[in-house]
């Protein structure tokens, strides 16, 4: 299982809200197909498609447990787990 893999699985488990990378929760969202654009510290994520803008912020080297829910559902909502480009 990669790294991905893993990432993913435990971002889809919700048992690890507070315990996600930034980094690499902003390169699974550009692997997923994202368009990124930064203004600050936010990164701001849309892809065609999808009605929601993800606006993810850091805390420290960590994602927000929010912001994780948030992405969690919209991957679910969407049915994205298994379209990667």
């Amino acid at each position: 299982m990669t790294k991905r893999e893993k990432l993913l699985q435990r971002l889809m488990n919700g048992q690890a809200d507070t315990d996600i990378s930034f980094e690499d929760l902003c390169s699974l969202l550009n692997r997923l197909g994202f368009q990124e654009r930064v203004r600050g510290d936010h990164h701001i994520f849309a892809k065609d498609g999808i009605a929601e803008i993800i606006n993810l912020q850091p805390l420290g080297s960590k994602a927000k447990p929010y912001q994780v829910r948030q992405v969690r559902n919209i991957l679910r909502t969407s049915i994205l787990i298994g379209k990667e480009k």
